[in-house]
C-alpha cells in the first residue's frame, strides 16, 4: 500500500529533477486532485492510502508535469481573484500578478455600482474582466479576441462564475470596426519580444499559445495598435489599464501620452517591478 505522505515525498523528488521551483506545491496539488480532498487534507492526513487507480490517475499527470505542463494545464482550471477559471492550451495561464491591473483599475473607479462599458482586449480566458465584473454589478464588458478557441473558455468562464449575463465576447482585432465609449478598457496584450520566447520557462514557450506571448520585435507591437483605438474609444472620465512586460512601462506610457491620455501612472507588480500602466481621458 502506497500512502499519499510517501507518494508527496516521491513527487517532489521527481519534479525537483526535472527543474520545477514549485516540486512540493504542485505533488500535493496531484495527489489531492486524485484523492478528492483539499490539498491541505495532505499535510493533516499524510497517512492516507491510494488505490491503485488512484495512483495510475496521478502517475499520469506526474508524467505531464514532468514535461513541464502547466500545472492548470493538467488540473484544467486556476484560481484567479475570486473565480474559479477554466484554462487550457488555448488560452494564458492567469497570473496572480494580472491582479494588480485588476486591483489598480477598481482602486481608480469612483462609483462601482455605476453602469459602467468595459472592454477587454485580447481577452484569452476572461480572467481581467470577468474579475471587474465581479466586482462592478452593475457593470457590462466585452471581452475581444482573435482566437475562436480562447473565445470559447471565456463564455464558459463566465458561465460557471454567473456573470454570462453581463459578458459578451465577441472575435475581433482589436478595436477595429468596434464603437464605443467604454468607461473601462483594459488588456494583457502579447508583450514578449520574439527572440525572448525561447529562454521562458517551458511551462510558457512550449505549452502557452504562441500568439498570446510575442509582441514582435521589441514587445511593444500590440501597444502601438492599441494605442489610437484605446484613445478612440475611451469615454471622457475613462481610464484604461495595461499589464506590460519588464522594462516596458515608461515605452507604453509614452505610447497612451503621445495618443492623448493623461494622468499616467505606472503600478508595480508583487515583485516590484512595474507591471501596470493606467491612464485616462
Amino acid at each position: 500500500m502506497t500512502s499519499a505522505g510517501d507518494l508527496l515525498r516521491a513527487l517532489t523528488v521527481r519534479f525537483q529533477a526535472a527543474g520545477i521551483q514549485s516540486a512540493r506545491l504542485d505533488a500535493r496539488l496531484l495527489v489531492a486532485e486524485a484523492l478528492g480532498v483539499e490539498p491541505l487534507r495532505l499535510v493533516t492526513h499524510p497517512e492516507m492510502v491510494l488505490t491503485a487507480q488512484q495512483q495510475t490517475a496521478i502517475e499520469g499527470m506526474a508524467a505531464r508535469r514532468e514535461d513541464r505542463q502547466p500545472i492548470s494545464h493538467i488540473l484544467g482550471r486556476r484560481g484567479f481573484w475570486t473565480l474559479d477559471l477554466r484554462v487550457t492550451p488555448d488560452t494564458l495561464d492567469p497570473r496572480p500578478d494580472t491582479e494588480t491591473l485588476v486591483q489598480g483599475v477598481l482602486d481608480r473607479v469612483a462609483d462601482r455600482h455605476a453602469a459602467l462599458r468595459i472592454v477587454d482586449f485580447g481577452t484569452g480566458s476572461g480572467c481581467i474582466l470577468l474579475a471587474l465584473l465581479a466586482e462592478l454589478p452593475n457593470a457590462h464588458g466585452l471581452g475581444i479576441d482573435q482566437s475562436a478557441a480562447a473565445l470559447a473558455v471565456a463564455a464558459e468562464n463566465a458561465e460557471r462564475n454567473g456573470l454570462a449575463g453581463r459578458a459578451e465576447f465577441r472575435h475581433g482585432d482589436w478595436g477595429l470596426g468596434l464603437d464605443g465609449p467604454f468607461d473601462i478598457i483594459v488588456s494583457n496584450p502579447p508583450y514578449i519580444p520574439e527572440a525572448d520566447i525561447a529562454g521562458l520557462e517551458p511551462e510558457v514557450a512550449r505549452h502557452e499559445p504562441r500568439s498570446a506571448l510575442v509582441g514582435g520585435a521589441d514587445g511593444l507591437d500590440c501597444y502601438r495598435a492599441l494605442a489610437p483605438d484605446i484613445a478612440r474609444l475611451l469615454a471622457v472620465g475613462g481610464i484604461t489599464g495595461l499589464e506590460v512586460g519588464a522594462g516596458q512601462a515608461g515605452d507604453v506610457a509614452a505610447l497612451l501620452k503621445a495618443a492623448g491620455l493623461r494622468d499616467l501612472c505606472v503600478a508595480d507588480d508583487l515583485a516590484g517591478h512595474g507591471r501596470s500602466v493606467f491612464a485616462a481621458r
